[in-house]
């Protein structure tokens, strides 16, 4: 079972953000949680984590029972180290290889689970419960932490989507397919609206924020703002 460094707290606070992918969650979540002195918990590495070990085990990704038994028997912890968020698969550091194109594409198989996503749901809530959170994804305000006083939806344009990925994926060294990677995210988008468990859906209580024009420190502010007017 994934395990994690908690902080026991009496009252948390979860603070989410939902979002498509290339929206800027991640990098926005993570400098929230940095200047209020949050835990971020990055959601969607933990089903690029159990992606990652389908693929390395050869696990049949349309297998679920056999992808619902390898979950159980998986550990995902996050730690920081030099001031970067650490995923740890098994003891095993796995920061850099759930962020492969080969990971990305094939994280649809394992979030599309029922039973899987039970498990990963209820670990998220645990670790909610014991310390304050910035909590992203795409089902986290209206599925994991329905009840969380804080929400937020970021959006951006498909183009600028696109040319956020690209950049990301430039500086790791790697050749993108500009039309490829937009038609990818296009058709991810299409798949986590449409799949039954946990749809990419915008809570009816979230604030809403277009960053397709806004830099990084605009939304932190935007963000931090709108929590302090809500209390």
């Amino acid at each position: 079972m994934p395990s994690f460094k908690n902080h026991n707290l009496e009252n948390p606070c979860v603070i989410t953000i939902d979002g498509p992918a290339g929206a800027g969650k991640s990098t926005i979540a993570k400098r929230l949680a940095e200047e209020l002195a949050y835990t971020y918990l990055d959601t969607g590495a933990m089903y690029r984590a159990l992606t990652l070990k389908a693929i390395d085990l050869k696990v049949d990704l349309e297998n679920e029972e056999a992808l619902v038994n390898m979950t159980k028997e998986s550990e995902i912890k996050f730690n920081t180290q030099d001031g970067c968020l650490k995923v740890l698969l098994d003891g095993r550091d796995v920061t850099e290889d759930i962020r492969t194109l080969e990971v990305t594409n094939n994280t649809f198989y394992i979030a599309r689970v029922g039973r899987l996503r039970e498990l990963v749901v209820h670990w998220q809530r645990e670790l909610g419960s014991m310390q304050n959170v910035v909590v992203e994804g795409r089902d986290i305000g209206t599925v994991v932490f329905p009840d969380a006083l804080h929400k937020f939806y970021l959006d951006a344009d498909l183009g600028q989507r696109s040319l956020r990925r690209i950049k990301e994926l430039e500086l790791k060294g790697l050749n993108v397919d500009a039309q490829k990677l937009k038609e990818e995210l296009q058709l991810r988008d299409q798949k986590d609206m449409s799949r039954k468990v946990g749809p990419l859906l915008k809570a009816k209580n979230a604030i809403v924020i277009d960053s397709t024009e806004m830099t990084i420190d605009e939304v932190v502010l935007t963000i931090k703002e709108k929590i302090t007017s809500n209390g």
